[in-house]
């Protein structure tokens, strides 16, 4: 396997290669003009991407998201919602390493085979960083309202976190 997975990038590209070449393409001309349209869409989202990860570093370290989880703990303490899943459902739609750190958190915490660390398995699998997804999409293709889009996914979102409570409470 592991072998199999070394290869995979050399063999890829020589399929490639092999394709241009016998359809008689330019293969290097191609890939020089692939790489500018890249660098061109890179330097496009930049501002977009720099204004999330300031703003994702700004709501975990200003403790918003504990004070939230806390607020919310309130409510969800009567559905036997466990409380320690609770920054995971706030940060994942925002942040995928952010989550991917309370996620680590927990199963360092509770173990990957306890109810808390299955939860939070099945969040990190079925939901999304709806955010970044949505302001990243939304930016390369030039729309300004994203409303009809940010609430379906957010009730997707919530629809997976209620599912995985509910299933493995």
């Amino acid at each position: 396997m592991t072998y199999l997975s070394t290869m995979i990038i050399p063999v890829i590209i020589s399929i490639i290669l092999l394709v241009g070449l016998k359809e008689k393409k330019k293969v290097y001309d191609l890939f020089v003009e692939g790489a500018k349209e890249g660098i061109k869409i890179t330097i496009k989202l930049f501002p977009t991407l720099l204004g999330i990860f300031l703003a994702i570093h700004m709501v975990r370290s200003s403790g918003l998201i504990d004070f939230v989880s806390r607020v919310i703990a309130n409510v969800t303490n009567l559905f036997n919602v466990p409380s320690e899943i609770l920054p995971l459902a706030i940060i994942k739609p925002i942040s995928g390493s952010g989550s991917m750190a309370v996620a680590t958190d927990i199963m360092a915490h509770f173990g990957p085979d306890s109810n808390i660390g299955m939860i939070a398995a099945t969040i990190m699998g079925s939901s999304e960083t709806t955010f970044y997804v949505i302001a990243l999409y939304m930016s390369s293709v030039n729309v300004k309202d994203s409303r009809k889009v940010v609430i379906p996914a957010i009730l997707a979102d919530l629809a997976s976190i209620i599912t995985a409570i509910v299933f493995l409470s």
